[in-house]
């Protein structure tokens, strides 16, 4: 399989709603389906290739929601397209819409007024690739639309520890209660704080697994987990699979894919 990855940071008016652009052009895939792993990002997806098949969608580009099951996504051989990593907070920015709005949801870009992505992508270079979406962001950035900021300061906490924090203690270090801290939650990110907190978990554990870090009991103790046991409940219950069957099914080709964008 020959890949190519092509990553950069979004312009600064832009960064404070994405975390970063993702390209990616592969060819001879032979995994033939892929799990969408729960993160901490809404994902927009663009193909510039077919188009992106998951069950009841085949689409272009779209907008996925957070979740806390993965998403099973059929591959072809032949993939070329770009990822970007939203922060569900600035999602009312950039859609007119919560995160909330799109929790589980797979939303056709289209919806957004911006169906026309793809073809004006389609036949340029990385680099002008990237400014197109900067000018197209960046014009919907222009007047931010913020949450509260006792909410936007325990998303960075949460975030920060990823997910090792205690949501009464997360709530009295933003001056809310706890319950108040949980109704804002599930309204902007259409999560409990303690789903969210098992997603970043969860995710924590993805990414040093990707790193090579394999021993699960050593995993499970870093990443807050009870033990091994917890790992292997919640990684079935999230990734819909075994962290062994997981490993051996994907994780070849995510060693790869981490190594070249740390490269990038």
């Amino acid at each position: 399989m020959t890949v190519t990855w092509a990553v950069r940071e979004p312009h600064p008016v832009v960064r404070p709603l994405v975390t970063r652009y993702v390209g990616y052009a592969q060819e001879g895939v032979t995994l033939a389906v892929h799990r969408g792993l729960p993160s901490r990002h809404v994902t927009l997806v663009i193909s510039l290739a077919g188009p992106v098949r998951m069950a009841g969608h085949s689409l272009q580009a779209l907008v996925g929601g957070l979740h806390t099951r993965a998403v099973l996504i059929r591959q072809d051989s032949a993939q070329e397209g770009l990822q970007l990593e939203l922060d569900p907070l600035g999602v009312r920015t950039l859609f007119g819409v919560t995160a909330a709005e799109l929790s589980g949801e797979v939303v056709d870009l289209a919806e957004f007024g911006l169906g026309s992505l793809p073809d004006r992508l389609r036949e340029l270079p990385w680099r002008e690739r990237f400014a197109v979406l900067d000018d197209v962001l960046a014009a919907r950035a222009v007047e931010p639309v913020a949450p509260p900021p006792e909410l936007g300061e325990a998303w960075r906490r949460m975030r920060g520890a990823d997910g090792r924090v205690r949501v009464a203690d997360l709530a009295e270090q933003v001056g809310w209660s706890r319950r108040h801290l949980g109704e804002r939650f599930r309204a902007e990110l259409g999560l409990a704080p303690k789903q969210a907190a098992r997603v970043l978990r969860f995710e924590r554990a993805g990414r040093l697994l990707r790193r090579g870090r394999t021993d699960l009991a050593a995993l499970a103790a870093e990443c807050g987990f009870y033990d091994q046991a917890h790992l292997t409940n919640e990684w079935r219950a999230l990734a819909g699979c075994t962290p062994g069957t997981w490993i051996a099914e994907e994780l070849p080709f995510l060693q790869d894919q981490e190594a070249e964008v740390a490269r990038s």
